[in-house]
C-alpha cells in the first residue's frame, strides 16, 4: 500500500500534533506493507530526499482550496494509493483520502478562530465532502465528527503515549525557586481552550506552601493570562510561574518533580499530558470533557469543566491525601498499557484499507 503522508507538523515548533504525527510515521514505516510517500505543502521547508514539496506557499494552497478544488494534488503524488492529511486537512484530489482530526474545538468555536484555521475548516469540510474518510485521536471526538461533518466516513484510532525524556542531572536554571516546594503543573501552549487564567484564578484557594507553574509557549490566550497573574494578590502572585516555553530537559524535570498536573482544558481530542503524567508517576486532576475521560481512564481525578470549586478542591485534596496520590499512580502506570504506537499504525492502516476498499 503506497500513502503519501503530510509531514508539515514536522516542520517549525514542534506542537502535540507536530510529535503525533512524528511516532506515527515512524510506526507505520515500521508496517512491512506499508510505503510512505512524505509530502509538505510549503515554500518555507526545505524537504529531504524522497519528500515531495506541493508547488503552493500553504497560505495561497488554503485560500485556493478553501474556495474550490482546484489545484487538484494528483500531479505531484507519484501513483500513490491513498493520501493521509495528517493535520486537519488534505489537499483536493481524486485518490482515496484519509484527514486526521484531533478535536472539534474550532469547529464549533468558528468565531474564536484566525482566518487561516477557519479556511482550514473549510478546506476539511470539502474534503470530507468530496469523500475523505476521518481518522480521530478518541472516540469522543469522532462521535462529535459524525455530527458536525455529516458523515459517517468516521473512524477512531487512539495515539501513544510520548517516550519520557531522560531528566536533567541539575535543577535547570528556571526552575531553582521550585526545589524542594510542592508544585501544581500545567503544561501546554496558551490558548483559549487551555484555560490557563481559570487555573492562574484558583491559585488563592491552594494550600499557602504550594506553587503553580505553567509552562508553554504563546498562544491566543497569553494576554489573558499575563492579565490573570496580575491581578492576584502579591503574596498568591509569587507562588505563580509563568515560564512560558521550555525545552525538553525543563518539561521533564517539572514532569519528574510536580506534585500534581492539572489539565483544565475545555475539549482535548486526546491529551498527551495525561499519559506524559502517567509515565512519570504524577496524578493527574482534569476536566471531564472530550477525549480526556477516554483516555485517562481511572488514571485521573476528574471534575465538571465549570466547576471552579470543585476543581481547586480536588487539587488541594490530592496534594493532602498520600493514598489518594498513590492510588492515582498506580492507575496511571496501568493505564499506560492500554496505549501503543504499533496499534496506532495498526489501526490507521486497517482505516486505509476501509477507504480504499469503499471507492466505487
Amino acid at each position: 500500500m503506497r500513502v503519501a503522508v503530510d509531514i508539515g507538523p514536522l516542520h517549525g515548533r514542534r506542537t502535540g500534533i507536530g510529535s503525533a504525527v512524528e511516532h506515527t510515521i515512524g510506526a507505520l514505516s515500521a508496517q512491512a506493507d506499508v510505503a510512505l510517500t512524505p509530502y509538505l505543502v510549503s515554500f518555507r521547508a526545505s524537504p529531504a530526499p524522497g519528500e515531495v514539496r506541493l508547488p503552493l506557499p500553504a497560505m495561497v494552497a488554503l485560500r485556493l482550496w478553501a474556495a474550490g478544488d482546484r489545484p487538484r494534488a494528483d500531479r505531484w503524488m507519484g501513483g500513490v494509493d491513498l493520501v493521509h492529511g495528517t493535520n486537519y486537512t488534505v489537499p483536493p484530489t481524486s485518490i482515496p483520502s484519509v484527514v486526521s482530526v484531533y478535536d472539534c474545538w474550532f469547529l464549533e468555536h468558528d468565531s474564536l478562530a484566525s482566518p487561516d484555521v477557519r479556511r482550514a475548516g473549510r478546506v476539511l469540510r470539502r474534503a470530507v465532502r468530496r469523500g475523505a474518510w476521518v481518522h480521530t485521536s478518541s472516540e469522543a471526538t469522532a462521535t462529535r465528527v459524525r455530527d458536525l461533518l455529516d458523515t459517517d466516513r468516521v473512524r477512531s484510532v487512539h495515539l501513544g503515549p510520548l517516550p519520557a525524556d531522560p531528566a536533567p542531572a541539575s535543577v535547570p536554571e528556571r526552575c531553582a525557586d521550585l526545589t524542594g516546594r510542592p508544585f501544581v503543573l500545567a503544561i501546554g501552549t496558551s490558548e483559549r481552550r487551555k484555560r490557563h487564567p481559570w487555573l492562574v484564578e484558583l491559585a488563592p484557594r491552594l494550600p499557602d506552601e504550594c506553587h503553580l507553574v505553567i509552562a508553554g509557549a504563546p498562544g491566543d490566550d497569553a494576554a489573558a493570562l499575563a492579565a490573570a497573574h496580575a491581578a492576584l494578590p502579591a503574596s498568591v502572585a509569587s507562588r505563580v510561574h509563568l515560564l512560558g516555553s521550555v525545552d525538553a530537559a525543563t518539561k521533564a524535570w517539572l514532569l519528574g518533580a510536580a506534585s500534581v498536573l492539572a489539565y483544565p482544558s475545555m475539549d482535548e481530542g486526546f491529551g498527551f499530558p495525561v499519559l506524559e503524567a502517567n509515565e512519570v508517576g504524577v496524578p493527574v486532576v482534569a476536566s471531564r470533557v472530550g477525549s480526556i475521560p477516554e483516555v485517562a481512564g481511572a488514571a485521573a481525578l476528574l471534575v465538571d469543566r465549570d466547576d471552579a470549586d470543585g476543581f481547586a478542591a480536588a487539587m488541594s485534596r490530592v496534594l493532602a491525601d498520600e493514598a489518594l496520590a498513590g492510588s492515582l499512580i498506580t492507575a496511571g502506570r496501568d493505564n499506560l498499557g492500554r496505549f501503543s504506537w504499533d496499534a496506532t499504525a495498526q489501526g490507521l492502516v486497517a482505516l486505509y484499507e476501509r477507504a480504499l476498499g469503499s471507492v466505487g
